[in-house]
């Protein structure tokens, strides 16, 4: 079971090694979701995370690391 537990003048959740590792959360940067049910924990993901692996694991190249490192934009501004 997780606890809630003091740290200085916040709260934190106590998650058991074998959970985090069977979640695979073992250094990864998490997402909490409130739901009806109570709290959804999830492992963040960045844009395009793995995509250069995939890319090159079907032999598709050279790589454009500019478009793959670029950062997600909105197009509420684009014409169409």
């Amino acid at each position: 079971m997780a606890q809630i537990v003091k740290i200085g003048n916040s709260k934190g959740i106590r998650i058991p090694k074998a959970l985090i590792e069977e979640a695979h959360l073992e250094g990864k940067e998490l997402n909490f979701r409130l739901v009806k049910e109570g709290l959804i924990i999830s492992p963040s993901q960045k844009p395009r995370e793995g995509w250069e692996e995939a890319i090159l694991i079907h032999g598709i190249e050279p790589l454009d690391h500019e478009w793959l490192d670029s950062p997600l934009s909105s197009n509420d501004e684009w014409e169409w």
